[in-house]
């Protein structure tokens, strides 16, 4: 099964979904991380995971084919609405949802609105919960704050030469030459104006991440150039019953560098919150390592 829809987000924004896999499997949907798009899953969608799952990706609105408005990202609410419209026109019967670095900030808004009632479990790979606070600072490395002011600028070489470092140190040693080149091409898609409204965002999601219910699974790259390892263990501490995962020697996009052992734990991770659902007891699952 693969298909492509135009799924009517928050304020009418049209967002572009791909889907994969088996139309009967357990749904899991998956959050792409800032200037990105649904394309940085391909190692997912094509992998054996849609032999007995049904993968669906989103553009995040300024993405990829999905629409990009101006003045149309600060707003919780309408990141929330983007999600739930998802789930609800492709009616995912109680998703799985993974998010990679912002993309968790994205899936932190949707609990706020929403919570996880419609949900079977969650995954942070990377993951941001807060931005624009004091508290934020210290997870976010030196060599990405160095990078902020050149991706927001309209300048079209100082534009492209930041866009090529974040594409670098978002990959990190994993990401060949063509890999680069396929990063590069669809991260140029995102106007540097959805960026900058995207970070002028100040979030706080430490009280929704306590109220969590579902199974949560925590992935960091102890190489991560880009959110230090200590925002993995943070979240593993507040978010209930959280298990954490650590790859030694890799960076920032796991599910790329690393797609053989990602891919492995995603599907024993399911497979776990799925028992867990059928005895009623979701936490019934390993403490944080």
């Amino acid at each position: 099964m693969e298909g492509q829809h135009t799924v009517l987000g928050g304020g009418g924004v049209r967002l572009r979904v791909t889907e994969a896999g088996d139309p009967d499997g357990q749904p899991v949907l998956f959050l792409h991380t800032v200037s990105h798009c649904g394309l940085s899953w391909k190692k997912q969608l094509e992998s054996d995971l849609a032999d007995d799952f049904r993968l669906v990706t989103m553009d995040l609105r300024g993405h990829g084919m999905s629409e990009k408005p101006p003045d149309a990202y600060g707003d919780s609410k309408l990141w929330a609405e983007d999600v739930h419209a998802v789930i609800d026109t492709l009616r995912l019967d109680h998703p799985f949802i993974v998010s990679h670095a912002y993309g968790t900030l994205v899936l932190c808004d949707y609990l706020r609105f929403y919570g996880d009632e419609r949900l079977s479990g969650i995954q942070l790979e990377g993951g941001v919960s807060k931005l624009g606070t004091l508290e934020a600072i210290p997870f976010f490395t030196p060599e990405l704050f160095a990078l902020v002011p050149g991706l927001f600028s309209n300048n079209l070489d100082e534009a492209s030469r930041s866009l090529a470092q974040f594409v670098r140190l978002c990959g990190g040693a994993d990401l060949s030459d063509a890999d680069f080149y396929f990063w590069f091409g669809f991260n140029t898609l995102v106007p540097p104006y959805v960026r900058e409204g995207m970070n002028q965002r100040a979030v706080d999601n430490d009280d929704v991440l306590s109220r969590v219910t579902v199974p949560a699974l925590i992935a960091h790259g102890s190489w991560d150039l880009m959110i230090f390892p200590s925002a993995a263990k943070y979240h593993a501490r507040i978010i209930p019953g959280a298990k954490l995962s650590v790859y030694p020697h890799a960076g920032h996009s796991l599910h790329w560098g690393k797609p053989e052992r990602y891919n492995k734990e995603l599907r024993d991770f399911l497979a776990l919150g799925k028992a867990a659902s059928r005895v009623g007891d979701r936490h019934a699952l390993a403490p944080p390592a």
